[in-house]
This record gives C-alpha cells, structure tokens and sequence, in this order.
C-alpha cells in the first residue's frame, strides 16, 4: 500500500467503504452535487435491531489500497456508486459496458454495486432494476437518499452473512491463511500442518472476524476477537498482524469511549435518533481491565460463534491511557516492516486524534514526531504538500501554534518547489498568511507596541519576505508593496543597514515599474517610512497629476502642489492602506505637507 489516507480516524475501522465515481463526461458541478447528496446518508440503523451501519465515502480510492482489504477491513472497498449522463437510447449499452468495467477494478471485494443515469427517458428507463437507477435530470431526483439506504442495506445482508460464514467455519482445522500483498511469497512450501501455522491461521482469522463485528456494530463481540486474536498472534510472533489485532482493539475501545468521535466533527457519529447511553460518562476510568477470556470456550480451530458468555465475563474495554499504551506497541510491530510505513503512518495519526481529545499534548507530539520520520515511497508534490498540511493541521489541534505554523510554511514551499511545472503562487500566498498568527505576527500595526516585541523578530522578517516574494510573483506588485512597506514599518529597529539600503531598492525598483519611469519613484530613498507606500501603490489617475511636480533629486518641491491634490493623495492612502492606524495617517498627511509646499 503506497497512498496514505491523512483524514483516517480511530472510528473508521467501524464504515464501510464506498466508492463513488463518474463514468463517461459528467460535468464536475452535477457530479458534487450528486456526491454530497449521497454522502449525507453517512448511517442507518439496521430494521429490527439495534445496532447502527457507518458509511464512508470516497470519490477516488487507490486500487492497490483494497489489496489490504483482508488485513483491515475498513480499507476494503465494498460498495460501488457509478454516476454518468446517458442522453440516447442507442448510448445505452456503452454506458452500461463502462458501468461493468468499472466494477471489475474493484470486483473481488465489492457486495453490491449501484449505476445512477442521468438524461435518459423513455422505454429503457422504464424497464424497473435494482442496480440501476434512472432521472430525467440533475434537478430531477428526489429518490437519490432513499436509494442510497437501499443500498447500504443490501451491503449489510452481504457483511452479516460473510460475518457469520467466517465465525461459524466448520472447516476444522483447516481455516485459511489470510495475507497482505508482500506476504504471499514468504508463505510458499510452509509446513501447513504444524501447530504454528495453525495458530497464525486462527489467530488471523479470529481478528478478520472482529473487524467484521466492528463493521456490522457489535462492539462488544468485536472486543472479544480482537482480545483472543491478540493472545493466538503473540504466541508466535506474528507481529504485523498482531499489531493490527492491538490497533482493532484500540479502535473499538475508542469507540466505546468516544461516542462523538475524535475526528473534530463532535456529535456526528451518534446515531440518529439515539441519545447517549447513560454509562457513558462514567467510561474514563483509569485502569480499566482487559476482557477476560475463557480458553475452554474454544473449538478446536479457535473460532466459536458463541461469544455471549465471553460477553459476560468482560469487565471492560481498554481504559483511555491503555489504549495509547496499545497504540504505541502496534505501531512498534509495524516498524518492522518497511511495506507497512502506510500503516504506521496512519496509526500514529490516528493516536494523535485521541490524544488531542484527552488533551495530552506532549504525548500526542512524540506520536507525530514519529509519522515526520516514517520513510514511505517517492511522494509527489501535491502528496508532499498535503503531508504537510495535515502535521500542521493536528499540531495545531494539539497546541502547538509555532510547529504547526512551522509545517504549513513547508506546505506552502511545496507548493512552488522547483519541481512542479506550474508553480502555485496563489496557494504558497494563501498558506503563508494562514502562518502568521503561529509565528506571533499580525498585519494590523495596531498590534504593534513601541518598544515591545512579541516573537522571533529573524523569523517574522523572513515571513514577510515570502509574502512580498509571492504576492508578486503571483501579480500583484501592489500588494508586494504593501507587505514590504509594513515590514519597513515594523520591523525597522531589527534591519541591519544593508538590509534598508536592501529593500529601499526594491522599493524603488517596483515604484519607477508602476509609475512606467515617472521621476516620483526617487522619493522611495527619502527618509520618511511612509513615503515609499505612496510612490508605488499611487493610482494611476493621481500619479498623473503628480508626475512633473517632483525633483528628481530629492529636495523640496519647487512648484507648490494645490491643496486638492494633497488632499486626494492623503486620502488616497488612507482609504488604501488598511495597515495604517489613525496616528500613522497623520504622520503621512504631514510629510507630503513636509515634502510639498502645499498652497493653503
């Protein structure tokens, strides 16, 4: 497995995964908002039961993702949502052709499968499916969510008798060896009567069986497999999957703890209708024990349907402090395996999400200190850049403004690296600004306290450069003028000389630019800070005016200006400068008055 999913959360080993994708020409707009539709329906509780379905959708999964289908169910895509425009009758068949080919990508794992067509009326339409569904239009419907529940049902019947084919195994002995991608030649010519594999085989099969528990919402069974898996896996050292069997464990133990969810969004994963259980509040409670397992409820191939009276005998899942401490042992098991950095990278991700929530920061900081180190496949750019973009989205989750300002500053680097064909100015600009309050730095000078400063003055320094780099390079020279005069402005007192003989130039270069030559540009080198706003940024209608009423060697002005052109420049750049407080303003209006003989 080569693409990690960022976004993944303890919660998701309880969904089920469906894809859902366009075929043929679909205009991007209908698609999305078809693709939100569908996402709404995100759980149904099953008829006659008490328990709740969790689905999660995606619009673009990694084939070579659902390889590690049988390692962790949640990553096996089991359902499939094909959205396409069919405007003919005679488009028909290709249309439904494209519909199978698609299936195909992911069809050893699929349970059911879903083509809506849009734009097509008539006689083939007409003919009632359970696969197909027809509309006239984008506009025209209404069934889309009923559908979709439908759907996710029909998932549910396939799970659950998958669920009880695997618990109820009558195979004796002979229960199958499940494997990820880079195992299946390791296992070729194994001794497969021996008692270590048959216990690599129950032990793998009995955590296979509590991820389909996770799936189909029982909790309480999921906890017992996972529990029995952990005790067959240790027994011989299969530590991948002994990992994942701890990571299950974890998963369901969250759960149980956090109904809300630890993915940020609290409240959306309750059931619906449903309120709280009331043991709820009472789950933190340190030191909770494991669940106690009786061996003589075993068969002989270590799968037994009847895990009630295990049930019965669990005094509890894994209490919040032991769910990190079984996070950290996985994650060690799968350091060991250089195929399985996806993996890890995930569960530490995941750790994290949890730690946030119990708010144990420092903790949460070693977990995402480890995912910088994790060596994966050559990412590409647009990878690289949301690798980055999540470290700083969850330390600043966690509280650290600083690092997490420190890794979108990386991102938004990224997003111009050399490598990339097409640079992304406007995105490096909008990530560079979203760093600013991490680094202690505010655009509003009002922020600013003479003879107070808050932050390192060298890094804010280096920021404002980059965002007076960017904006121009992003065509906006005005606001390059901006962002450098109010570095100017506030950072003077920790420029060195060359680096105000530095930017005065620069100053200068991007005045005479816009005023195409005019010799007010020589103004950029007087002394006054606020002078160089005005010489660059002026509008063209004002500068027009100006030009040939300034000295080209800096003196005063020979030619007095009239008042209504003082008056419109300072108006000018008051109503242009958001950066300027009132108290700057004045400064400004007196040294035109200071470099212009203004007539009263």
């Amino acid at each position: 497995m080569s693409v990690p999913d960022y976004m993944q959360c303890a919660e998701d080993h309880q969904t089920l995964l469906v894809v859902v994708q366009p075929v043929g020409i679909v205009p991007e707009e209908n698609f999305f908002r078809i693709y939100k539709r569908i996402s709404t329906v995100s759980q149904i509780n099953v008829r006659d039961s008490q328990r709740v379905l969790y689905i999660r959708y995606r619009h673009h999964y990694p084939p070579e993702n659902n390889e590690w289908g049988d390692f962790q169910t949640h990553r096996k895509v089991v359902g499939l949502i094909i959205i396409t425009d069919c405007s003919s009758a005679k488009d028909w068949p290709q249309t439904f052709e494209k519909f199978h080919l698609q299936k195909e990508i992911y069809g050893s794992t699929l349970y059911d499968s879903r083509l809506f067509v849009f734009g097509l009326q008539g006689e083939v339409a007409e003919q009632p499916r359970t696969d197909v569904a027809f509309y006239p239009s984008y506009d025209e419907c209404e069934t889309v969510e009923k559908r979709i529940e439908d759907f996710i049902e029909s998932l549910f019947i396939v799970l659950e008798s998958k669920r009880l084919d695997r618990a109820t195994d009558k195979s004796g002995d002979k229960i199958p060896l499940l494997c990820v991608p880079f195992e299946k030649k390791d296992f070729v010519g194994l001794d497969t009567d021996s008692r270590h594999y048959k216990k690599r085989c129950q032990g793998r099969m009995r955590k296979h069986v509590g991820d389909l528990c996770l799936q189909a919402g029982m909790l309480q069974d999921s906890l017992v497999h996972y529990h029995m898996a952990v005790e067959f896996l240790r027994s011989v050292n299969d530590f991948l999957w002994l990992g994942a069997a701890l990571e299950g464990l974890c998963s369901a133990s969250v759960i149980y703890h956090y109904p809300g969810g630890t993915g940020g969004k609290a409240g959306a994963r309750r059931a619906k209708g449903t309120s709280l259980p009331a043991e709820a509040g009472n789950r933190h409670r340190p030191g909770a024990q494991e669940v106690l397992i009786d061996p003589g409820a075993l068969t002989s191939n270590g799968i037994n349907a009847d895990t009630s009276a295990e049930i019965g005998r669990a005094k509890n899942c894994l209490g919040p402090e032991d769910i990190i401490d079984k996070y950290k042992e996985a994650i060690s098991y799968y350091s060991k395996y250089k195929n399985a950095g996806v993996i890890e990278l995930e569960a530490c991700v995941k750790a994290v999400r949890v730690l946030a929530i119990q708010k144990r920061s420092m903790e949460a900081s070693e977990f995402l200190q480890n995912a910088v180190y994790i060596n994966l496949r050559q990412l590409s750019e647009e990878e690289k850049i949301q690798r980055y973009s999540i470290l700083s989205e969850l330390y600043e989750r966690i509280g650290f403004h600083r690092k997490s300002a420190f890794f979108k500053r990386v991102a938004a680097m990224q997003c111009v690296a050399p490598s990339i064909s097409e640079p992304g100015w406007r995105a490096c600009y909008k990530l560079l600004l979203e760093t600013l309050p991490g680094y202690s730095l505010s655009l509003d000078p009002k922020d600013f306290s003479k003879g107070t400063h808050k932050g390192w003055a060298a890094v804010q320094m280096r920021l404002l450069h980059e965002l007076v780099y960017a904006s121009r390079r992003m065509g906006n020279p005005a606001l390059s003028v901006r962002h450098l005069s109010f570095l100017l402005q506030t950072m003077l007192d920790f420029l060195s000389d060359q680096g105000c003989d530095h930017y005065g130039r620069y100053l200068a270069a991007e005045g005479e630019q816009e005023v195409k030559g005019g010799s007010s540009s020589r103004l950029l080198l007087l002394p006054w800070p606020h002078a160089a706003r005005l010489c660059a940024a002026m509008v063209p209608p004002v500068m027009a005016k100006w030009r040939g009423k300034v000295t080209v060697n800096g003196a005063r002005n020979k030619a007095a200006l009239s008042r209504n052109l003082w008056q419109q420049i300072a108006q000018y750049l008051h109503e242009s400068f958001l950066e300027l407080c009132e108290g700057d303003s004045r400064e400004v209006r007196e040294s035109i008055k200071s470099l212009f003989r203004c007539s009263d």
